[in-house]
């Protein structure tokens, strides 16, 4: 565990981060009073949720949307993805603070700027944080019928929120922007959280490692204490390859959108995808370190677009747009 957790002080959390302070456990609890049997004291003496536990992890993601954010309703099927919201919160502050580079330093916020979330999944989080901090709009998309049904009601279920997140099924797994964005829609970025094992056996492995880590305890078979179902965790060949084939068909894309991003993961993929954007014969790169508690990983930005195009997209699409200071 990160001595930071003690301190009372997320410090590798973003400067915007909601939660860089230790929670509030008692209004996270009054928020969400079934929360409060998963509380107990951690090494420290500090009241803790037990995070190897996928109740307990859902219920808290749910309090701290409640508490931190405004969101009074969401739910979806146990068996998605649950995912940790500081984290996922940091991804939309650092897409602001690039937008802002491309701004002369002001963040362009309000529904005119449009973000694309490949893989929006069952909990629609990047939607739901990125309207509440930004009042950017959005586009959801997901393979999976099921989870796009759940994104959609989490939407509508929330008066704030409806009139900005559109949830669209992606009906080619195969594909990541074609079938989703009509060939003369514009947005403002991409972002994405790829599947990074390549098989249900690395998968295992994966969660086996992260329950020990939790706990101390070895396991034959680890229950994920995020949860997800198959096609959120695994993907044919791995992040790379889910990766490559983004960067790839960012290209037929390359005039619709200002950022192409992606999380990345495995630090090991890093050259090989460096090269592969290079081959695709890009603007522009940006590579933004991430780090949560003790995890580390990275966001990968990537722009088509010159500096004469660069201009033009400002002029016509952020002139109007409302202007957030950092």
């Amino acid at each position: 565990m990160s001595t930071e957790k003690n301190t009372g002080e997320k410090t590798r959390l973003h400067i915007r981060n909601k939660n860089r302070d230790l929670y509030d456990v008692q209004a996270l609890k009054t928020a969400v009073p079934e929360l409060s049997k998963h509380i107990k004291p951690n090494k420290y003496g500090n009241d803790s949720v037990d995070f190897a536990n996928p109740e307990a992890v859902k219920l808290l993601n749910k309090a701290l949307l409640n508490h931190y954010y405004g969101i009074k309703n969401w739910d979806f099927p146990s068996e998605n993805l649950c995912p940790p919201i500081p984290g996922r919160a940091d991804y939309l502050h650092y897409m602001a603070d690039l937008l802002s580079q491309s701004n002369f330093g002001r963040i362009p916020s309000g529904e005119k700027i449009t973000a694309l979330d490949v893989g929006v999944g069952a909990s629609c989080i990047y939607p739901l944080i990125g309207v509440t901090e930004y009042g950017w709009s959005f586009i959801g998309s997901d393979i999976d019928p099921k989870s796009v049904e759940a994104a959609k009601n989490i939407a509508a279920s929330n008066e704030s929120l409806k009139e900005h997140i559109e949830i669209r099924l992606q009906e080619n797994p195969e594909l990541f922007f074609e079938g989703v964005l009509k060939a003369d829609e514009k947005i403002d970025f991409t972002m994405c959280n790829p599947p990074f094992h390549s098989s249900a056996d690395e998968a295992e492995k994966g969660t086996q490692r992260k329950v020990r880590n939790l706990t101390g305890k070895k396991t034959a078979a680890a229950e994920l204490n995020f949860a997800g179902i198959s096609n959120e965790l695994i993907y044919p060949g791995g992040e790379i390859a889910f990766i490559r084939n983004m960067i790839a068909e960012s290209k037929d894309f390359s005039k619709n959108c200002y950022w192409f991003s992606t999380l990345v993961s495995k630090e090991s993929n890093l050259k090989k995808i460096y090269k592969l954007l290079e081959e695709a014969d890009i603007f522009h790169l940006k590579t933004i370190p991430l780090g949560t508690g003790n995890k580390s990983s990275r966001i990968i930005a990537w722009t088509f677009l010159n500096k004469k195009e660069q201009q033009d997209w400002r002029e016509k699409r952020w002139a109007d747009a409302k202007e957030e200071n950092q």
